[in-house]
């Protein structure tokens, strides 16, 4: 666990991310069942879990590139891919929710990015095309992000001349180059060769040092312990266990839990 979290004083009075009886199925599989959890402003959590846990489905719930079938998610109070009419919930226009999506960076497993853009073009071509940001403060901002994630020498590369882990970080620089208020991270290091992974972490530890609010889909565990403030592990579509990190990885309460820590461990 970070040895220092945000104080109460410093945190949001309500949390930064409200997941409220969120359910999710596919045809007849119920990925996600009455799922609620909080995810407070300047906090690290980490989704653990087997493979069809629902972990990724409940990340692309919250910036709604899945809608749900019934619950509440909330970004800064803000309900996402809905709008409330009385007792009753319609879903946003697709322009509405691309503008809530502002807000929410999301990497995932495979990078996707442009093959045919640089590294920089990658990262300034949001801030241009949808923000609106001038040219020549987007790129400035890409070099400065860039920098941040040790590639200010690669500006210039397409992404079939870097390696997996240093697209993996292009990809979070662009992310970021959207000054969103949550990153998102589904399985970030996932299709990495095991000597790439280390980078990638770098950066991510960093940002959390540095108080930006992620929800991480990960099964490194060293890294769920040491730079997360919350764990949550999910089973079958529900949360089983959630809590410290040290408590959560060290001395789980539920056999399940303790069961999924030791084969990732051995």
């Amino acid at each position: 666990m970070r040895e220092s979290s945000p104080s109460p004083t410093q945190q949001s009075v309500k949390p930064l991310v409200r997941i409220e009886n969120v359910r999710k199925s596919f045809g007849k599989n119920e990925v996600l069942k009455d799922i609620t959890l909080d995810v407070n402003a300047g906090e690290v959590t980490c989704l653990l879990g087997p493979s069809g846990s629902g972990k990724s489905t409940l990340l692309r719930c919250i910036n709604h590139l899945e809608s749900i079938d019934g619950g509440r998610i909330y970004v800064d109070e803000d309900l996402i891919g809905y709008r409330q009419q009385g007792e009753k919930i319609y879903e946003m226009h697709p322009k509405e929710i691309a503008r809530q999506r502002r807000n929410i960076g999301m990497v995932f497993q495979k990078f996707n990015l442009f093959p045919h853009k640089t590294a920089i073009e990658n990262i300034t071509e949001a801030p241009t095309g949808v923000k609106g940001l001038p040219k020549a403060d987007a790129l400035r901002r890409a070099m400065e992000l860039l920098d941040r994630v040790g590639l200010a020498d690669w500006a210039g590369h397409y992404p079939a001349q870097l390696s997996g882990g240093q697209q993996q970080r292009v990809a979070i620089a662009r992310a970021l180059a959207m000054d969103p208020k949550l990153m998102l991270f589904d399985e970030p290091t996932s299709a990495l060769d095991p000597e790439l992974v280390g980078d990638v972490l770098d950066v991510m530890r960093s940002l959390a040092s540095q108080g930006m609010t992620m929800i991480v889909v990960t099964h490194e565990i060293g890294f769920a312990r040491g730079a997360g403030d919350q764990v949550v592990f999910m089973d079958g579509g529900v949360v089983v266990e959630q809590g410290d990190p040290e408590q959560v990885i060290s001395a789980p309460r539920h056999e399940r839990t303790k069961a999924f820590i030791e084969s990732v461990l051995k």
